[in-house]
């Protein structure tokens, strides 16, 4: 096992085992089509529409993910943050640019406390102060200068259209309404009761539903581009519904004004001769490189397939507890990303596999690289991500792709609305407990700090540095098990794209293991799992929303989660 950083504008390394170097690798004609893979066929329409003009992965991906915000709200858009993962085919690089939401200037460290006790979940969901300054629009931006071909207004105008002649209701946004309504300010809130809700009665499967605000909002940013969101009467809109009650949060025209899309690095290591690619704190992609070295250590060619799968359980386990001990915004904490990742580090940290009824606790990379601890570096950590997320993935016809994983963090985000869309909740994110103690978590509130994410766009390359998949998923905390699976399940259980989305998830995150039982392999997993002493439990439908996109000597294979209402399109 192999392993390497790469700079996010760059697939290669000054290590010798580094990938070919782009300036002398010749790139081929791309002979493969177009493919994309979303959440929903509206966005993947909208993507294909770019795509048959000529545009890039990038330009697919902004026009599908501004249709996701009008007909996915429960999941993502303009109001919340995204990575976004980038390959150039043509230079032979890789770029992630991060458009996490960032904490506010006046938020601080025990917003989310009471006393000596933490607020509970659905009391800082629904308030002002878990909304964090949106960076998707700016993504957008940033992303479209640097790779976009087709003129910035066309992107919009498939969800401008949508928005005004309006889209039938989907099930599974008519089936969120019901229960949002008994939990949520979703029916309460000003603006969002009445869209969600006409005449006090939530949307049926097959509405048509109009949304002239969004299409406005829309209208604006692709005239005036990004200052129309984040200054003037939008900007002002945003502030007013953040400082609502209850619990008004602090956000400002001036944090609105100064919010920055970051580059950052792309991390890579070696798994069986391919190339696991993907995105740095605060993201938590370094958990596919983790889980990926781990399962090689603690799998063989000779074992079975419910060997291998107690193996990738093990390897989460490992892999999670030094994930959520040490992870954070890197441009605020210490991570010791390097020692984490290092292929003797994770070595030794198969050997620290525990007994499938023990608690998993982090390891100490500073102690076994350097003999000098960091285990102490942190207190212990406990954040936990809800799901209201989605993902898309994305190959051109030049073979350029994207990966970009976006969420409002819960369900419909804080349930505010402002223009047609939803404000997140992402200040959730963060550790919303301090602890009694005193001492400093790793992913605490802070101002202008991004709180950790466990979203994990990937892609994953041969020996050469040819492109072999593109994957990501929604899902909160089981994301990074989520995307394991399908990497682990492509590569080394030799299951096609549509098999590996498929196939049982199995979220093993601190001393339970998760498994989904709708299906008879599932019970069959669970069953064996319980057998070698795993505290198993058991769900009816745990719901990622995979979509990959494997490329073959034959041409694409892409797939799109059967739990969620995503399609695949091509273009040949």
């Amino acid at each position: 096992m192999k392993f390497r950083l790469l700079f996010f504008v760059l697939l290669l390394s000054a290590c010798d085992n580094s990938l070919t170097n782009p300036s002398v690798k010749t790139i081929d004609i791309w002979q493969k089509g177009a493919m994309v893979s979303a959440a929903n066929p509206h966005a993947v329409k909208a993507a294909i529409l770019m795509l048959e003009k000529g545009g890039h992965a990038v330009d697919a991906t902004i026009a599908a993910h501004l249709v996701l915000g009008l007909v996915e709200p429960q999941s993502s858009g303009i109001g919340g943050g995204a990575f976004l993962l980038v390959f150039d085919r043509l230079e032979n690089k890789l770029s992630f640019h991060d458009g996490r939401e960032m904490a506010p200037a006046g938020v601080t460290r025990d917003m989310f406390m009471k006393g000596s006790e933490v607020m509970g979940f659905m009391e800082a969901w629904q308030s002002g102060i878990s909304i964090g300054v949106p960076g998707v629009i700016a993504l957008y931006k940033h992303a479209h200068d640097l790779h976009g071909k087709l003129p910035w207004e066309v992107l919009f105008q498939p969800a401008i259209k949508l928005a005004k002649e309006g889209f039938e209701v989907s099930p599974r946004l008519a089936g969120f309404l019901p229960r949002m309504k008994e939990i949520s300010g979703l029916s309460k809130n000003p603006g969002v009761s009445e869209y969600f809700y006409p005449n006090d009665k939530a949307l049926k499967v097959g509405d048509l539903r109009v949304n002239t605000a969004y299409a406005n909002t829309l209208t604006r940013v692709s005239l005036e581009g990004p200052k129309a969101f984040y200054e003037g009467d939008i900007a002002e809109a945003i502030v007013a519904a953040v400082q609502a009650e209850p619990h008004p949060g602090s956000l400002s025209l001036e944090d609105l004004v100064e919010y920055k899309v970051i580059d950052r690095e792309v991390i890579c290591g070696d798994f069986r001769q391919v190339d696991i690619c993907t995105t740095s704190p605060p993201s938590s992609g370094g958990a596919q490189i983790m889980m990926a070295a781990l399962y090689d250590h603690l799998s063989s060619a000779q074992s079975t397939q419910a060997d291998k799968v107690a193996a990738f359980v093990d390897s989460q386990r490992l892999a999670y507890a030094d994930r959520d001990h040490y992870f954070g915004d890197p441009d605020e904490v210490t991570i010791p990303l390097n020692d984490l990742l290092n292929p003797k580090y994770l070595k030794h940290r198969a050997t620290e596999r525990f007994a499938p009824d023990e608690k998993p606790i982090h390891g100490d990379p500073g102690e076994v690289l350097h003999q000098n601890s960091v285990a102490n570096l942190w207190a212990a950590d406990t954040t936990d991500e809800v799901r209201g997320t989605s993902h898309l993935s994305i190959i051109d016809g030049e073979g350029n792709a994207v990966s970009m994983t976006a969420t409002v963090e819960a369900p419909f985000g804080s349930t505010r609305w402002v223009g047609g869309f939803l404000l997140n909740n992402q200040m959730t994110d963060f550790a919303r407990e301090v602890p009694a103690d005193g001492r400093p978590v790793a992913n605490a509130i802070a101002p202008h700090r991004r709180p950790r994410s466990s979203m994990s766009p990937t892609m994953v390359f041969d020996a050469q540095g040819d492109l072999l998949l593109v994957t990501g998923s929604p899902g909160g905390n089981s994301i990074p098990a989520y995307v394991a699976k399908t990497i682990i399940g492509v590569l080394d259980w030799g299951l096609d794209a549509q098999a590996a989305v498929d196939y049982t998830n199995i979220i093993a995150r601190g001393e339970k293991v998760r498994v989904d039982i709708t299906t008879q392999e599932g019970k069959n997993i669970a069953a064996d799992l319980k057998k070698r002493g795993y505290i198993v439990q058991e769900r009816d439908g745990e719901n990622s929303g995979l979509h990959i996109i494997r490329v073959t000597k034959d041409g694409l294979d892409g797939a799109a989660d059967k739990r969620r209402e995503g399609i695949v399109m091509t273009l040949p």
